[in-house]
C-alpha cells in the first residue's frame, strides 16, 4: 500500500436515517472526481456495510469511476462489475491498483448492463448496488456509444432501458436480498421531470419491493453559481437532491 495513499477512516460511522448528507467527499485510498457525477465513497461504503457482509458477491452493473470496486475490496466483498464505456473499464483498473491482501477478488468487463449476462448465474449475487446516468445530464461517452444510457434524452426510452437492467438485477440476486439504485430527478423547459420516481417504478415493475428511500443531498454541484442566478431570473428551483432507493427480493 502507497505511503502516499490516504487509509480509509477508522471510525466509520453508519447513517441511520432517510436523509443522508456528505459536505466533505472521502478521499481515502485511490477515491477521485475524475468520472464526473460519480457517487461518493461514503455512500457506497454505507450500503456495502449495511446490506452486505464479508465474503459477499456484489454486482455494480455500471461501474464509472470505481467507487465501487475500491470500496468492495476495501471492506473484503467479491465483486462483479461491469461498463458499456471503456473508459470507465480503464478508470476502475487504475483505481484498483493497490496492494491490499483479504482474499476479495473483482470481476471486471466490458458489458451492457441492459443485456443478460451469460457469465452470471441466476440468484448468485448478495447485493447488488448502482449509480446509472440521469439520462442525458452528462453524456460520459459524448456520443459515440449507441446503447450508453446517458446518450438518451427522450426520458420514456431511457427507463425502458433501465427496466431492462433492473429486470437483469431481479434475475440475479437472492431471494431476500437487496438492490440499491441512487438517481436524480431533471427538468426539460424549466418543468420538473421526476426521473427517479419513473425509475422506481420500472424496479418495482419487475417484482421489486420498496424497502427504502433515502434523500441523498447535493453538495458542490458544478456551476451552481451560475444556475444560482438563473433560477432568480427564471424563477425556478435548483434540484439539490437525489434518491437512492433501496429494494427488495422476496
Amino acid at each position: 500500500m502507497s505511503k502516499q495513499q490516504k487509509l480509509p477512516p477508522e471510525q466509520f460511522e453508519q447513517e441511520c436515517s432517510t436523509v443522508w448528507s456528505f459536505p466533505r467527499r472521502g478521499n481515502w485510498m485511490t477515491h477521485n472526481s475524475k468520472y464526473r457525477g460519480n457517487w461518493s465513497p461514503e455512500v457506497v461504503r454505507n450500503l456495502i456495510l449495511r446490506y452486505s457482509k464479508e465474503g459477499d458477491t456484489l454486482l455494480d452493473p455500471m461501474i464509472g469511476g470505481g467507487t465501487t470496486a475500491i470500496e468492495a475490496k476495501l471492506l473484503d466483498r467479491n465483486l462483479w462489475c461491469y461498463d458499456i464505456n471503456p473508459e470507465a473499464i480503464s478508470l476502475t483498473k487504475e483505481a484498483l491498483d493497490f496492494d491490499l491482501d483479504n482474499g476479495a477478488k473483482t470481476h471486471l468487463q466490458l458489458h451492457d448492463a441492459t443485456e443478460k449476462n451469460e457469465k452470471l448465474k441466476k440468484e448468485s449475487i448478495d447485493f447488488v448496488l448502482m449509480h446509472p446516468p440521469y439520462a442525458d445530464i452528462i453524456k460520459y461517452s459524448e456520443g459515440k456509444i449507441a446503447e450508453d444510457l446517458s446518450n438518451i434524452h427522450d426520458i420514456d426510452a431511457f427507463c425502458d432501458k433501465i427496466e431492462k437492467v433492473a429486470k437483469e438485477a431481479y434475475r440475479v440476486l437472492k431471494p431476500g436480498r437487496t438492490c440499491a439504485i441512487l438517481m436524480g430527478d431533471t427538468r426539460r423547459e424549466k418543468m420538473y421531470i421526476p426521473l427517479a420516481f419513473k425509475v422506481m417504478e420500472r424496479f418495482l415493475k419487475v417484482g421489486f419491493i420498496l424497502k427504502e428511500d433515502i434523500i441523498k443531498v447535493q453538495h458542490n454541484c458544478k456551476a451552481t453559481g451560475f444556475w444560482a442566478k438563473r433560477s432568480k431570473e427564471f424563477n425556478f428551483l435548483l434540484i439539490m437532491h437525489e434518491h437512492l432507493f433501496i429494494f427488495k427480493k422476496w
